[in-house]
């Protein structure tokens, strides 16, 4: 199981990742951990999690969407993932 996070800053950015495991990835961001922008950045929380089968889906989820506009993860956060049509 994959999980695709949103993780607030405490530069107000938002810093999107996959992991296994969000709590222990929490606690590795929050303890320098990780890559260089969360390790400049400090990740404050997760804002949001989806739930995969495969690394290989969630790694396009998140491709997907760190091309978004901060509005866009915004909404993501607020209303949930977005309907199919």
């Amino acid at each position: 199981m994959y999980f695709l996070y949103l993780a607030k800053c405490a530069d107000d950015s938002i810093y999107t990742g996959i992991t296994t495991d969000v709590a222990r990835r929490l606690k590795e961001h929050q303890s320098g951990i990780g890559g260089r922008y969360t390790r400049a950045k400090k990740v404050v929380k997760i804002l949001y999690t989806e739930t995969f089968p495969t690394r290989s889906l969630a790694s396009k989820r998140e491709s997907e969407i760190k091309k978004w506009r901060r509005e866009k993860k915004l909404n993501l956060i607020k209303f949930g993932k977005p309907q199919a049509t």
